[in-house]
């Protein structure tokens, strides 16, 4: 039997033919951000997840991770660090630059963001090929601090991105 809090976000994620390009079928999470009950809910099933474990800080990537990182964040009563594009922190920054399908991006942390021997949760709404969570956690090594684990709302089992991310522990609250 599935938690009825699953079920109720599950509901509430829909599916988007042919975008952002044709042949895509895309997860939208905007209804869940929108309905505060199943919002809350998926904020539950996440910190449920890492009950009793020691977590210092969560850090959530641009954009979407940033809504489920903060919240998160804030019911664990631990500090949240953005990952962002290039150009958008104002104070010294750590910076790690990944390959994409066709090209490069980059991410950038604030120098003081993290302390080194920091256990951190890395959070998003969404892993795809594990690209950018992969970038991150590297990034948050490099700072000295550890990633604890990965946690995202939906995982696309079919691209396979909790291989690039292993032995890291991978939450995911729904699977498609």
């Amino acid at each position: 039997m599935t938690d009825p809090r699953l079920d109720a976000v599950r509901a509430l994620v829909r599916d988007i033919p042919d975008f952002p390009k044709p042949g895509i079928l895309f997860k939208d999470i905007t209804p869940l951000l929108a309905n505060p009950v199943g919002f809350n809910h998926s904020l539950e099933l996440l910190e449920e997840r890492f009950e009793g474990e020691r977590v210092d800080a969560i850090v959530g990537m641009e954009a979407r991770g940033f809504i489920f990182g903060a919240a998160l964040a804030a019911r664990m009563r631990v500090s949240f660090v953005p990952a962002r594009k290039p150009g958008k922190l104002p104070a010294e920054v750590e910076r790690v630059e990944y390959a994409l399908e066709y090209g490069t991006d980059s991410l950038e942390i604030h120098k003081d963001g993290l302390k080194k021997g920091d256990r951190v949760l890395v959070v998003d709404d969404l892993i795809a090929t594990g690209g950018t969570a992969k970038a991150t956690g590297d990034l948050i090594e490099r700072m000295g601090a550890e990633v604890a684990a990965y946690a995202f709302v939906i995982d696309l089992t079919f691209l396979d991105g909790k291989a690039k991310l292993a032995p890291t522990r991978v939450e995911a609250l729904l699977e498609y």
